[in-house]
């Protein structure tokens, strides 16, 4: 039963499209769910979901916001922007791989600045989870939690997070980098001039990119007894 409810932090946690069945825990929730395990209460069990996603964003977000936080970790490393995939191709044919990788690098290190004002954010959409938004999740269809995170967080996160996102982008520089890319490609013959939105685009790369981490660092809780740092935790989360 507990490994049920931890397996839907997971869920909880990432954007991406985690997929698991509620069936066995609906199944054994028709007498009501006061008393989990080793006699946990409701309020206690959804405790111990807002402490596990506390303890995800600020290990998460301290991981990102560090030097190279996103820069060298693959999983969450900002590429060109997709839309202007075959741009970044042409460039680095016509010898300008190098001012390519500086413009990736400074998207990167934007995200990683924009990461260190991150926390508060994730930590209150947490906050605002009640008694009944931990029940409704638990005994909801399999993509319950996904989705009662995204309606709740995603457009509140996005609208704090971009401005913080575009201070980033200007402090690294990054449309420096961009312009004399972007005039280089349109004088190339026959190409179809690109303008992405750099700015939503990294916004939404880096807020992607924080849940991923959020969701390894559940994923400790649970696989690892040495992690569930409080005692709700180890009650929540024993095996």
């Amino acid at each position: 039963m507990k490994k049920i409810i931890f397996s839907i932090l997971i869920v909880s946690c990432s954007f991406v499209n985690a997929q698991m069945s509620f069936g066995s825990i609906k199944d054994k929730m028709s007498g009501g769910i006061t008393a989990v395990g080793v006699g946990l209460t409701e309020e206690e069990i959804v405790s111990g979901l807002k402490e596990a996603l506390g303890v995800g964003i600020d290990k998460s977000t301290a991981k990102a916001s560090k030097s190279g936080g996103f820069n060298k970790n693959n999983l969450i490393r900002i590429p060109f922007p997709e839309e202007a995939k075959k741009m970044e191709d042409k460039l680095r044919l016509v010898g300008m791989g190098a001012q390519v990788d500086s413009f990736e690098f400074a998207l990167n290190k934007s995200a990683e600045l924009a990461s260190k004002e991150a926390a508060p954010i994730f930590l209150q959409a947490v906050k605002n989870m009640n008694v009944s938004d931990g029940l409704n999740i638990l005994r909801g269809d399999d993509n319950a939690a996904t989705t009662y995170l995204n309606k709740a967080t995603n457009k509140s996160l996005y609208e704090v997070f971009k401005p913080i996102v575009e201070k980033a982008l200007k402090t690294v520089g990054a449309t420096q980098y961009w312009n004399p890319l972007a005039s280089r490609y349109n004088k190339i013959p026959l190409t179809t001039k690109v303008n992405p939105d750099l700015e939503d685009y990294t916004t939404k790369k880096a807020i992607d990119g924080l849940f991923k981490l959020i969701a390894l660092e559940e994923k400790k809780i649970r696989d690892n007894p040495s992690a569930r740092s409080t005692e709700l935790l180890k009650k929540v989360f024993a095996e």
